[in-house]
């Protein structure tokens, strides 16, 4: 395979004094295209304000940095739902889910966002209908059709639709009070990745939490897991594949490491640093592996699938420890006093292994 699986960075899109919307692009990043995904950023000052729109692709938010909170209406839905988010916190968009996001806090709220391009108009790149602004929807109707939409004279659905001379973000007046955000609607909307129940914990190696239609049902409406794995200074993360055909599209929260990745006929297709801010994608079936510099590394992925499934090749649960001692044997080409050396290694270890002694 010859695409380009370097990790990179998000470049800015637009933005102004209320933050900024950033993007990978495809040309950049080819496999966006090659696995019909997309990746967003935005990052939000104090005050800044998201303005309302919808997407045509249905992705999973993951809250990087910071307090704020996000408006969402459901197809259908007769009033929004304004969830307060905070860092750790997952998000299931569906398609034709009207959102905003608003920081009113000091620090600055990031949010992440990777979804499924395979219906959007470019494969690999979100398009944004914004619901107002110089760009917004209804700009392009004439004011004849607004108004019989709305039910309102042309003058004055003109100066409604005309007032808002800054597209994407903008920053809210002090003194305008937002919607205040409930707690009630963040049931069954958002699961905190960094506060939910532990998958897989290894003591001294790493964990995981995975986003599945168990813990977040909206996930099947989406069609994407996701997981936040966590892994110690110096530990590795076991060489595995996703077993059920699915991209896995990673981005590094935190920390630094080492990303090893193997593809057909044993190919090393990527060797490289990975530090907080890039994004990869591991193509189907092609064998990953990752070991964290001395502060440990921390990324969320979504895998394309809503429950997926991996297979690790190391570690007690390898697949190579089901192997009977006489295939290995004869698959290797050893004598069986190496064999068992191999199996007596990693009899306690799984997914995740410690720094060595």
């Amino acid at each position: 395979m010859d695409v380009d699986l370097s990790p990179k960075l998000a470049k800015k899109v637009y933005g102004g004094d209320g933050g900024s919307y950033y993007s990978w692009s495809s040309s950049e990043l080819p496999m966006l295209k090659e696995g019909n995904i997309g990746a967003s950023k935005l990052a939000l000052e104090k005050r800044g304000l998201a303005l309302p729109s919808y997407s045509d692709s249905a992705k999973v938010a993951y809250v990087l940095q910071g307090y704020g909170r996000a408006g969402i209406v459901l197809p259908g839905a007769t009033k929004e739902k304004v969830i307060p988010v905070k860092k750790g916190d997952a998000i299931a968009l569906p398609f034709g889910v009207v959102t905003w996001w608003y920081n009113g806090d000091d620090t600055e709220l990031v949010v992440l966002f990777m979804g499924d391009t395979s219906k959007a108009h470019r494969n690999g790149e979100f398009t944004e209908f914004h619901l107002t602004g110089p760009n917004g929807i209804f700009t392009g109707f004439t004011t004849e059709f607004v108004g019989r939409a709305w039910d309102m004279e042309e003058d004055k659905v003109k100066k409604l639709v005309t007032a808002q001379t800054k597209s994407g973000i903008i920053k809210v007046k002090e003194g305008l009070n937002m919607p205040e955000p409930s707690k009630e609607d963040r049931k069954g909307m958002v699961l905190n990745c960094e506060e939910a129940p532990l998958d897989t914990d290894i003591p001294n190696g790493g964990n995981v939490v995975v986003l599945t239609t168990k813990n977040l049902p909206l996930v099947k409406e989406v069609g994407m897991g996701a997981d936040l794995v966590r892994i110690n200074g110096h530990a590795m993360c076991s060489p595995g594949f996703s077993c059920d055909s699915a991209l896995q599209v990673t981005y590094i929260v935190r920390g630094s490491g080492r990303v090893q990745v193997v593809g057909i006929d044993g190919s090393l297709v990527l060797d490289t640093k990975l530090k907080a801010g890039c994004l990869f994608i591991v193509p189907r079936f092609f064998v990953v592996s990752k070991i964290a510099d001395g502060d440990g590394m921390d990324w969320f992925s979504i895998i394309t699938t809503p429950n997926p499934i991996f297979t690790n090749l190391a570690g007690s649960n390898g697949a190579w420890k089901a192997l009977s001692s006489q295939v290995l044997e004869a698959s290797f080409n050893v004598d069986p006093d190496l064999e068992k050396v191999m199996r007596s290694k990693r009899i306690n270890d799984t997914t995740f292994f410690p720094p060595p002694n």
